[in-house]
């Protein structure tokens, strides 16, 4: 088979390479993307290997990068990204770049500063105007309210002499700025701390100021403090200080305050210009940088990504060879030593590089080769574990059996017209969407899934046919097969009404696809009708499913020639199924072909026995029930003797499934007389032989060599109970295929009966506004809980029938993922090296 259906074969090579050559040479295998390196030097400090100095200087580049792209983004500045992906520069490159970057780090710090030092500047003359403002308003008022007697006089640089009769007193007085939110605070510790020996005013800034340091907007408020003495001046100042208020000079005289407001006006302007040229030359710098920003990360992580993966390789003797070791896809070996040669001609090496391959015995990693379409696929099944080396890969199949199993929860035309409509959209937009990245987690999980949401509604839409179901009611397309002889009130009002086939009212021919939509009307037994089709049919396709699953069982067994595990375990289970789960579903089909309401005695429909009684009382060995008079027992002519057979032979295969493979197992040992130790006979001796090329991993089908006979038995016991039980229980766990379409419908009605028809009956304009209110609320109800949650449900449980049901058949999942060097994951994952991504 096409690595579509298996893991592509892989190939251990080692890989010399000249020193001068391997830069260039390790540059053009993550350009290919094909080559997982192994870390020749696991006992080696991170901090001791050979190029630890190249990887320190690329970090300390991109923290200089990642410092100006967080100055570009402060300022909104766009950053242009073409999409290009630039090679990995040369290493005497490193230092053009680390000096471009040195310098513009340098100036744009250099620059940042000067610019927080002048709005500091700026801040302060912007409080100091505001005090002088506010100051000389509360001076003037306090001149007005001045008693005759209590005149006041300047007499000094720091004070206020007041003149009264027989005593004089001189008030001392400071101002400045204090935070908003700190002022009622700071009121009440100034009152406590002086005893209410102070005279405090204060009045808010109406303009909010920048804070310099990180330019966030604040509001403050000017205060003016009045004290007497230079033991509360002190006091007062230490509490100014506690509380972060900025204290300023201001004169006495209100002309020395005009003066001053004048020189302040003054070197505000001139700090104005001074800011916007500081500013403008910023935005040049940043600009400048923002052309070339997105290049420059991708160069620097190319850089560090080949000294990283450097690091991994052995130097030989002569300090003058690399050597590494590395996963590569078999197919690919000649891609590979072509980009080899590419790397060695760039570099001006005369000695060509070497790849020789390997024999081992360790299992290689699992590849499976994906596009924009299998990924998401692929990824549903890693997600349960990824495939070992070279078993049966589920996901091609899942591409046609998740989105219908899906489709048969979730079948609705309508709702599945609006799924697959939203998954076209973002099929027909992927290259404009996948271009704008996002962090947004389920963005990118819809995004990631739009072919999965598109097959989904698509499938939808055809099970909505085949139920006859848009937004819970039916399309008339061909004209139903039945015809009513009950009156226009009948139908409309009456709530017992049912559909009786043995009438003149059924035609006799089947509506040509799907269900007919005179069910609709038939409110008495349309549920039983729908419920007997659904469990009928979920039954069918979950027994179809679980044989397909063990029979990829079949495939994996051949191809790793496991002899033992053919004969003793997917013959027995496959039996075992097939007589007992695939002969209930053949019952199904007789039932339906043998009886029928207008057929005569004894095949009439009230002659019909029950499926699932039939099934126990043939398990049971249960002599069925005699039935009504004119019907027979069974279904048809030997059907109790070959249920006999059938029960006989499904339970004879549990001990072959038990017993067969540890026997032939202990058998081989005692003929080869060897013990239980490591280096023992394999499975290959055994009938357990592996297909893995020149690789000795068993693949699939397990290794015994160094397991106890004890535990071989313990581990098969476990293995055949799990499937015998598992065989029930799974069988059972379909009929969620009928649970939730039967919840699924009804919801879609009952949103239908008690919102929609409510606007539907309105009449008039009024009605009109009254429908328009009513079908957005229907419509939001519609699309948030019967698509996106009732969505949800029906991938969980698909999700859950693949995983369990469907993969537990044939599907170990206990390889490990190539994670092959490249750079477009390096750069996808931010910078994280393939190895640090593992």
């Amino acid at each position: 088979m096409g690595s579509l259906f298996r893991s592509e074969e892989m190939a251990l090579c080692q890989l010399f390479l000249q020193s001068e050559a391997a830069y260039a040479c390790v540059s053009e295998l993550g350009e290919l993307g094909l080559v997982q390196f192994r870390d020749l030097n696991p006992d080696v400090n991170a901090f001791q290997r050979k190029f630890v100095n190249e990887v320190r200087r690329c970090d300390e580049m991109e923290r200089k990068l990642r410092y100006l792209e967080k100055e570009i983004k402060k300022d909104g500045i766009p950053m242009l990204d073409t999409g290009e992906s630039p090679e990995a520069p040369q290493p005497r490159e490193m230092i053009d770049l680390e000096a471009t970057f040195e310098k513009l780090e340098n100036e744009l710090r250099e620059v940042n500063q000067n610019a927080e030092a002048l709005k500091r500047n700026f801040l302060e003359l912007t409080e100091l105007k505001h005090i002088l403002r506010k100051t000389q308003v509360f001076f003037d008022e306090m001149a007005d309210n001045q008693n005759e007697d209590e005149q006041a006089q300047l007499l000094g640089e720091e004070g206020v002499r007041a003149s009264q009769p027989g005593q004089n007193l001189k008030l001392g007085f400071v101002a400045g700025v204090i935070l908003r939110e700190r002022l009622p605070a700071f009121e009440r510790m100034l009152w406590r701390a002086c005893r209410g020996n102070v005279f405090l005013r204060q009045a808010m800034i109406e303009t909010p100021l920048e804070d310099p340091t990180n330019g966030d907007q604040v509001h403050k408020s000017v205060f003016i403090i009045f004290f007497q003495g230079d033991q509360l001046k002190t006091r007062v100042k230490k509490i100014c200080e506690g509380f972060r208020a900025t204290l300023y000079p201001c004169p006495e005289a209100p002309a020395d305050r005009r003066e001053m407001a004048m020189g302040v006006m003054t070197r505000i302007e001139d700090l104005n210009t001074v800011l916007g040229q500081t500013q403008d030359h910023r935005h040049r710098v940043l600009v400048a940088a923002a052309k070339n920003l997105k290049n420059w990360f991708v160069k620097v992580r190319k850089i560090k990504a080949i000294y990283h993966t450097l690091n991994l390789f052995n130097l030989d003797v002569t300090q003058k060879c690399l050597i590494a070791e590395c996963w590569v896809p078999l197919l690919d070996i000649e891609t590979i030593q072509l980009a080899l040669r590419r790397g060695t001609e760039r570099s001006g090496s005369s000695v060509p590089p070497i790849l020789n391959r390997m024999q081992t015995f360790e299992n290689p990693p699992t590849y499976n080769r994906t596009n924009k379409f299998t990924k998401a696929f692929q990824a549903l099944i890693d997600a349960y574990g990824v495939a070992s080396y070279r078993e049966m890969n589920p996901a091609p199949y899942t591409i046609i059996t998740f989105p219908f199993l899906f489709a048969v929860m979730f079948g609705d035309l309508g709702h599945g017209a609006l799924m697959a409509l939203f998954g076209l959209w973002m099929i027909r937009k992927e290259k404009g969407l996948a271009a704008q990245k996002t962090d947004n987690e389920i963005w990118n999980i819809f995004f990631g899934g739009r072919y999965i949401i598109f097959l989904m509604g698509a499938f939808s839409m055809y099970t909505g046919l085949i139920y006859n179901d848009i937004f819970s009611k039916s399309l008339n397309i061909f004209g139903s097969h039945w015809r009513l002889s009950y009156n226009t009130s009948t139908v409309m009002e009456n709530k017992l009404l049912q559909l009786n086939p043995n009438s003149t009212d059924y035609v006799g021919d089947p509506y040509p696809f799907g269900l007919d939509p005179i069910w609709q009307v038939a409110t008495s037994n349309k549920i039983i009708f729908h419920n007997g089709y659904k469990m009928k049919i979920s039954i069918i396709f979950g027994v179809i499913h679980m044989i397909f699953g063990v029979i990829m069982s079949w495939h994996n067994h051949t191809y790793f020639r496991n002899r033992l595990s053919l004969i003793y375990e997917f013959i027995p289970q496959l039996v075992f199924l097939v007589l007992l789960f695939f002969y209930l579903v053949l019952l199904m089909f007789i039932k339906w072909n043998r009886y029928a309401a207008t057929n005569p005695m004894p095949y009439s429909e009230s002659c019909a026995p029950s499926i699932l009684i039939t099934f126990i009382d043939m398990v049971l060995f249960n002599t069925p029930k005699t039935p009504p008079t004119g019907c027979e027992v069974y279904m048809f002519w030997g059907q109790s003797f070959i249920q006999t057979v059938f029960v006989l032979v499904a339970l004879a295969c549990i001990p072959v499934m038990l017993l067969g493979k540890p026997w032939k197992i202990m058998q081989a040992r005692k003929l080869a007389n060897v013990q239980p130790i490591a280096g023992a006979t394999s499975d290959a001796e055994i009938g357990g032989n592996s297909n893995g090329g020149s690789h000795g991993g068993a693949g699939a089908g397990g290794h015994h060599d160094e397991e106890e006979m004890s535990e071989i038995f313990i581990h098969q016991g476990i293995h055949t109970i799990e499937y015998v039980l598992g065989s029930v229980s799974h069988t059972a766990s379909y009929l969620r295929l009928w649970a939730l379409s039967l919840a699924h419908a009804q919801l879609a009605e009952v949103l239908w009966t008690m919102v929609l028809s409510i606007g539907l009956k309105q009449e008039g304009w009024l009605g009109g506004v009254i429908l328009t209110f009513v079908f957005a609320f229907w419509a939001v109800l519609t699309v948030g809980i019967l698509v996106l949650m009732e969505g949800l449900s029906a991938f969980l449980h698909t999700l859950r029938l693949h995983w369990v049901e469907f993969q537990s058949k044939f599907y170990m999942g206990q390889g490990y993922a190539f994670l092959p060097f490249s750079f477009d994951a390096i750069i996808e994952n931010g910078g994280a090296s393939s190895s640090e991504a593992e």
